[in-house]
C-alpha cells in the first residue's frame, strides 16, 4: 500500500543526472537531442503558401465559467488523482511518442518505493488513453484495483507549471507524495517555486487544471504526425508561424510536450506562449496534410508547405496537395473538420496509420453528413 508524505518533509532529490542540467524556471531545457525528417515527402523546392487571414481574427475565449466552477468544485472534493474528464470526455494526460504515462516510470514505485522506478512495458494498464508501465504484476494489480489513488495529479504535467496556469512536462526524478496525491515537477527550481508556498500552489493548480482540460484537453485517443524521436513538425517551432508569418527552427534544448509530442522553440518566451494554450498553436489534424485530411484521408505533411486558416496552423504534404486545398479553402476545412475526428477513431494506435497516395479512405465518406 502507499504511504502518505508530509507536505514538510523535503522533496526527493534525482537518483541520476539524466534530469535536464539547467535549473531554470520556466521549464523546458531537457537536454534530448534532435533530428529532422529526411526531405523524401516533398522532393519538389517547397515554397511557403501565403497565410490566408482568419475569419475572425481575434480567437475568442469562451467562457465557461459555470462549467469551470463545477469542475473545480469536483476536482477539490476527489483530490484530483485522476486527469479531469470533462462532461465532452476531454482528457489530459501527459504522454511520451509510445503513449506512456510518466515516460515509462511505474506510478506505484512512488507509493511503494518512495522512489521513482522504470516500468516494464510487460506489465502495462491503460488510463484515459496513457499507458502505465510497472515493475511488476503485483504493481499492476495495485494500479488496476485502485487507479485514482496512484495516477498522478494533473495528468501527470509538472505541479508548479499548473500552479501558473500552463502545461509543462516533467522529470520523474522531481516528485512528492503530499496527501497522497503524486505530483511531479520539471526540474528542481520548479520545486522550489512549488515548495515556497505548497499549500497557496495545490489550491492554484488545483483552481487551473479544469480550465487547462477544457481549453487543450482531447479525447482518449489521439494521432500527432511526428518523427521516430517523437518530435513534431520536424523540430519547427510552431509559434514562429503566428508570429514571424514563418516557420523557424527550434532549439531541441527549449522544449514542451502536447498530446505525446515534442515541440521545439525558437525561444523561451515562445515556448510559454504554447504552454498557455498548446491547442491553439499546435498544428490541425495532428500536423498531418490538411488536404488529404479533406479527403478522408490520412498522410504526412511538410511544415515549409503551410498556412493559417481560423486561426489554425495547417500544413500540405506536397505543393500539389497544397494547390487542391486552396481552390476552396472554406469547403475543404469544413470537411477535414468533419473527417479527422472520425480518421482519429479509426486509426490511432496503428504502427503506420498514413494511407497510400491513390488507395482509398478507410471511412464511407458517402454516409457521412
Amino acid at each position: 500500500m502507499g504511504h502518505t508524505t508530509p507536505p514538510e518533509l523535503p522533496v526527493q532529490t534525482p537518483l541520476n543526472r539524466h534530469a535536464p542540467s539547467d535549473p531554470s524556471y520556466p521549464p523546458g531545457s531537457s537536454g534530448r537531442g534532435s533530428q529532422t525528417f529526411t526531405e523524401r515527402f516533398c522532393p519538389l523546392p517547397r515554397p511557403i503558401i501565403t497565410q490566408h487571414k482568419p475569419r475572425n481574427q481575434s480567437i475568442q475565449n469562451q467562457t465557461m465559467k459555470k462549467p469551470l466552477l463545477s469542475l473545480v468544485a469536483v476536482f477539490s472534493l476527489a483530490g484530483a488523482a485522476f486527469a479531469v474528464q470533462t462532461p465532452d470526455h476531454k482528457v489530459l494526460v501527459l504522454k511520451n511518442k509510445d503513449g506512456a504515462a510518466i515516460l515509462g516510470y511505474d506510478t506505484v514505485a512512488y507509493f511503494t518505493d518512495n522512489k521513482p522506478a522504470k516500468g516494464n512495458p510487460r506489465f502495462q494498464s491503460e488510463l484515459e488513453g496513457a499507458k502505465y508501465y510497472f515493475v511488476s504484476a503485483e504493481h499492476k494489480a495495485l494500479f488496476d484495483a485502485n487507479p485514482a489513488k496512484y495516477a498522478p495529479a494533473y495528468g501527470g504535467y509538472c505541479g508548479y507549471a499548473a500552479s501558473i496556469d500552463r502545461l509543462s512536462p516533467i522529470s520523474p526524478e522531481w516528485f512528492q507524495i503530499i496527501d497522497g496525491r503524486l505530483i511531479l515537477q520539471h526540474n528542481k527550481k520548479a520545486t522550489d517555486k512549488f515548495n515556497a508556498d505548497q499549500k497557496g500552489n495545490i489550491m492554484k493548480a488545483d483552481q487551473n487544471w479544469p480550465g487547462l482540460v477544457i481549453r487543450n484537453g482531447s479525447g482518449d485517443r489521439t494521432l500527432v504526425f511526428t518523427d521516430k524521436k517523437g518530435i513534431a513538425l520536424e523540430g519547427y517551432d510552431p509559434i514562429s508561424y503566428f508570429t514571424a508569418g514563418k516557420p523557424m527552427k527550434g532549439d531541441p534544448k527549449i522544449e514542451a510536450t502536447y498530446n505525446g509530442a515534442l515541440y521545439h522553440f525558437a525561444s523561451q518566451e515562445h515556448r510559454e506562449t504554447f504552454e498557455k494554450s498548446p491547442s491553439k498553436y499546435a498544428p490541425a489534424y495532428g500536423g498531418y496534410c490538411g488536404y488529404a485530411a479533406s479527403v478522408g484521408k490520412v498522410r504526412p505533411a511538410n511544415p515549409l508547405i503551410w498556412s493559417i486558416v481560423d486561426g489554425q496552423l495547417i500544413v500540405q504534404h506536397t505543393r500539389g496537395a497544397a494547390e487542391l486545398w486552396e481552390k476552396d479553402v472554406p469547403g475543404n476545412k469544413v470537411k477535414a473538420d468533419k473527417y479527422w475526428p472520425l480518421l482519429i477513431e479509426a486509426k490511432a494506435g496503428k504502427t503506420d496509420p498514413v494511407d497510400s497516395l491513390l488507395g482509398k479512405s478507410v471511412l464511407n465518406l458517402a454516409g457521412i453528413k
